[in-house]
């Protein structure tokens, strides 16, 4: 199992991490498709070539074909909304947030999949690039679809997970490698 693989690799100052992995997916509640398209979509957006690699396998195995193009789809909008989203945030002067975006966000409209679970996959994915205005809006479109707070919470807490131990597998690799 890919969840075994990763926490075998994790380095022994990393425990916690590997109590954590097994913890937010081995024991997730929540149903399969929004559980392996949140790994999916973390996975990717973790950055992490060893995740990935893991990962992707189990999630493809448990998504269905439209649920897996979509989770990948929530990452690669994500990765663009997330840096422009923030930016306009982070900049001091309020009046880009007047100027019209101009980029596509078709899929954001017409994901393929549950409007919930597609939102689901991008706050999670929003959680790890840090925008938090994309957190925001997705949240509170997820509270209006009735998602409870400790749904939103598993995503975002596999989010965090999973950065955490590609970050932490990757520096080893690179430490490994002699730097």
């Amino acid at each position: 199992m890919a969840l075994d693989a990763l926490k075998s690799a994790l380095p022994d100052y990393a425990k916690d991490l590997k109590l954590n992995l097994g913890s937010v997916i081995g024991n997730s509640e929540l149903p399969q498709q929004q559980l392996w398209g949140t790994v999916l979509a973390c996975a990717i957006a973790s950055r992490s070539p060893r995740v990935l690699t893991e990962l992707e396998p189990e999630a493809k195995a448990n998504l269905s074909p439209e649920a897996y193009t979509a989770a990948k789809s929530a990452a690669a909008i994500m990765a663009m909304n997330n840096v422009y989203y923030r930016t306009r945030h982070l900049l001091s002067d309020p009046e880009y947030g007047n100027l019209r975006a101009g980029l596509r966000m078709n899929v954001i409209g017409n994901p393929g999949v549950e409007k919930v679970d597609f939102e689901l996959w991008s706050l999670a994915v929003s959680a790890i690039n840090g925008c938090g205005m994309c957190l925001d809006s997705h949240e509170q479109v997820l509270r209006k679809a009735g998602v409870d707070r400790e749904t939103i919470q598993e995503a975002f807490k596999i989010a965090a997970v999973l950065q955490a131990v590609g970050a932490t597998l990757d520096a080893e690799g690179v430490l490994a490698a002699g730097g």
